[in-house]
């Protein structure tokens, strides 16, 4: 199970741990966000940071509705305990776990400040 916290923005949260090309985890925190369909989204000084895998560019739908070119990388994260491969999105805005991500897991979210939130695997 993974766990994380609501902040003060109420923006549900939790540590992603992410392996560099090295093999070397590095914890990310990252905003969970469920209109993102995505896995993961990172800002690309930290994906130079990691080495990612360059894999294509990719036409994306922003939250204000416009369309953007985006680069996209190969990662390893691990999750719920698992080394999961998948797909990252360069973007300069605060690291975002998205639903591709959260997909055969339980999500719960206290919503307050400091509230508690989990993200389990559905069995």
């Amino acid at each position: 199970m993974i766990v994380g916290v609501v902040n003060a923005r109420r923006e549900a949260t939790v540590q992603t741990p992410i392996l560099s090309v090295s093999g070397r985890q590095q914890l990310v925190g990252a905003i969970l966000d469920t209109g993102f369909n995505g896995s993961l989204t990172l800002r690309p000084a930290l994906i130079a940071v990691l080495g990612l895998e360059w894999r294509t560019r990719a036409l994306v739908v922003l939250a204000n509705g416009s369309e953007d070119l985006c680069d996209v990388y190969a990662a390893t994260v691990r999750w719920d305990g698992k080394l999961r491969n998948i797909l990252v999105e360069a973007a300069d805005t605060d690291p975002l776990v998205g639903m591709a991500l959260l997909a055969g897991h339980d999500l719960r979210i206290q919503v307050v400040e400091g509230g508690i939130v989990t993200v389990g695997a559905l069995d």
